[in-house]
């Protein structure tokens, strides 16, 4: 289906770099797209990578266009305890090698092969599991894990230990790691022993340690949601496509 947007800004703009902007694709990919006459501006073609949309113009992708773009499969699989995001070391058993037709939940046409380009977008620690994106795309890599990304990551952390109010208020703001303070978090009480995270970092077993920094001992880490994209049904060790739509949102 064709991606049709109106273009609000006040000033025109290359479109090239609206397109990178609106998360729709690098601007690399967009003059190639360009190239390939895919791209019209009110129904003409722009022929020039150089050109510029107008406030209250409408631009068009081609079908051939948003198929090319998703052409780079990103996924979600829900990674089990015991497996590993990226590098194995020893007998460890990475997340990618558990991608393939077996574990696929649902339809889908698209099955990694060996030539597979896919990489954890983010870590997910061995002892946790929950929703893991993969992907051969590197728009969808910089907008989840780049240095400007503000996508929120949702956890539920059940916890051994007492929870006090002063220990959530300090998770929600005051700790430092590694001599860094750590960006506000959203941390709520959702059951006698489990709490809710929701964070716009990832630093390296970044709850854990937080819950140690105040006493409190993780038992179990489930990762429910990374931006607009939520692990839903999907069983433990399944794994399915993202659909256009949902790579549009997670990149917007």
């Amino acid at each position: 289906m064709a991606w049709t947007r109106l273009y609000e800004e006040a000033e025109p703009q290359r479109v090239n770099r609206w397109l990178a902007q609106s998360g729709v694709c690098s601007r690399r990919e967009a003059e190639a797209l360009i190239g390939r006459g895919l791209v019209s501006i009110d129904g003409e073609t722009v022929e020039d990578a150089g050109r510029k949309i107008l406030p209250g113009q409408t631009l068009t992708l081609a079908d051939a266009a948003t198929g090319a773009l998703s052409a780079s499969l990103t996924l979600m699989f829900h990674k089990p305890v015991g497996i590993v995001s990226s590098q194995p070391e020893g007998e460890q058993i990475p997340a990618v090698r558990l991608i393939n037709r077996s574990t696929l939940w649902g339809p889908g046409t698209v099955i990694p092969g060996r030539d597979s380009r896919l990489a954890p977008v983010g870590r997910l620690d061995m002892d946790s599991r929950g929703l893991l994106i993969l992907s051969e795309d590197g728009v969808v890599a910089k907008a989840v894990i780049g240095p400007d990304s503000e996508l929120e990551k949702e956890y539920r952390v059940q916890v051994a230990g007492q929870i006090t109010p002063d220990k959530i208020e300090r998770l929600r703001y005051g700790l430092m790691l590694d001599g860094r303070q750590l960006k506000q978090a959203q941390v709520n009480l959702q059951g006698r022993q489990t709490l809710s995270f929701v964070l716009k970092e990832g630093r390296n077993r970044q709850i854990r340690r937080m819950c140690e920094l105040v006493e409190l001992e993780v038992v179990d880490l489930l990762r429910t949601r990374v931006g607009p994209i939520t692990l839903g049904a999907l069983p433990e060790g399944r794994w399915r496509p993202l659909a256009p739509e949902e790579r549009a949102a997670l990149i917007r």
